[in-house]
């Protein structure tokens, strides 16, 4: 069984972000999949002061709930981050637990060592805006995922965006639940995708 970790990065609960991670993780097979979804509004996680501890010791200096993410991203086999668009950016709780991995950045770079290389790992991003669509909406976060999955050794398999949720929120809009529904059934055969809705 494969195990998947879900990080719902809005810190509200009931709202569109966790809409939309829910239409993956309801539609994934149980069978194949073992689902641990953590809300990173529960954690106490402090940001990156970059001490550069992590350059020189592997580990960070920091302990806090961040501890709790590392043991899961070594155990993870998927990872799904799901995130609201602040300001065409991620929002503060899930760009801090990104900063927070600059330790498996500097232990692949700095220390030359292959975190989790010999797994195929694979990861995907739910991103929620509440303006309406532009082309260039989500351009901003690109190449922090890429940094981001690149460092924990993640291959980044596709991307999901979606606009407006202002004035239409994710329960509301039928053929993109379903979209979403057919991502979390057809997972394990997946290919590449970018979809911006």
């Amino acid at each position: 069984m494969k195990n998947v970790v879900a990080l719902m990065g809005s810190p509200r609960k009931n709202k569109n972000t966790n809409e939309a991670l829910n239409q993956v993780l309801d539609n994934m097979n149980k069978k194949e999949y073992k689902i641990k979804k953590i809300y990173l509004g529960d954690l106490k996680i402090n940001p990156c002061t970059g001490c550069d501890y992590c350059g020189h010791k592997v580990n960070c200096v920091q302990k806090d709930d961040m501890d709790i993410l590392y043991e899961e991203f070594d155990n993870a086999d998927v990872v799904i981050l799901a995130s609201p668009l602040y300001f065409n950016s991620f929002n503060g709780l899930t760009k801090n637990i990104i900063d927070r991995c600059q330790r498996y950045w500097s232990l692949k770079y700095s220390h030359g060592q292959d975190y989790m290389r010999n797994k195929d790992r694979k990861g995907i991003c739910i991103c929620v805006g509440g303006a309406p669509f532009t082309f260039n909406q989500f351009i901003g976060i690109n190449p922090i995922l890429d940094y981001f999955f690149k460092s924990i050794n993640v291959e980044q398999i596709g991307n999901y965006f979606i606009s407006n949720t202002d004035k239409e929120p994710v329960e509301t809009q039928e053929p993109l639940k379903n979209e979403l529904e057919m991502i979390g059934k057809n997972f394990s055969t997946l290919k590449k995708f970018n979809i911006q809705r």
